[in-house]
């Protein structure tokens, strides 16, 4: 059985064939971004050395940050299981989750760029591994926020299953960067 692909109706009735090739783009765009943004700031961390009264002030923002982005997924993913248990439906899980999209962003963001003072040790293996997981999380969440509109589309009707696989396979990548990333981290602290 195939898909159900979502069409955005123009004023007239009509499909508005753009609408999917300006989604790409804009996909595409955020991709990018998202790449560029982390190699920057892996390339700064390079390079840049704080005092230690900045470095306290960077990790006590790393940990806020931490809090902020890493609290919201662990709530998004909450409600998610509400709905596999049958608890919630599942445009309450949409409508819930649709504005924590925000702090998990603000987390992220404020995790690298806090992150760049902590003057992380980027020729240790496990420093790499968290890069790479900061990474992984970052363009996951970029994916499942357009699978996030894709639910939404379908309002009361229930999402194909493939669909709704894609959703529970980024949310096991979420949580598995996340967990990972933070005790790379932990471990990392104990180190110094």
């Amino acid at each position: 059985m195939p898909e159900f692909q979502p069409t955005v109706q123009a004023p007239g009735g009509a499909v508005d064939a753009p609408d999917d090739a300006q989604r790409r783009m804009r996909v595409a765009g955020a991709v990018a971004a998202v790449c560029l943004l982390w190699g920057a700031s892996a390339w700064t961390a390079g390079h840049l050395h704080s005092d230690p009264a900045l470095h306290t002030v960077a990790l006590f923002a790393h940990l806020a940050a931490l809090v902020v982005g890493f609290g919201a997924v662990l709530a998004i993913d909450y409600y998610g299981l509400l709905w596999v248990l049958g608890r919630r439906t599942l445009r309450e899980v949409v409508d819930f989750t649709a504005p924590l999209h925000v702090p998990v962003w603000g987390g992220l963001a404020g995790l690298t760029l806090s992150g760049v003072l902590l003057e992380p040790r980027l020729d240790a293996g496990l420093t790499q591994l968290k890069l790479f997981l900061v990474l992984l999380i970052a363009l996951n969440g970029v994916y499942a926020t357009t699978l996030h509109r894709r639910l939404a589309a379908y309002g009361e009707r229930r999402p194909p299953a493939r669909l709704l696989a894609r959703g529970a396979g980024s949310a096991l990548v979420s949580q598995a960067g996340w967990w990972g990333a933070v005790l790379i981290g932990f471990y990392n602290t104990q180190q110094h």
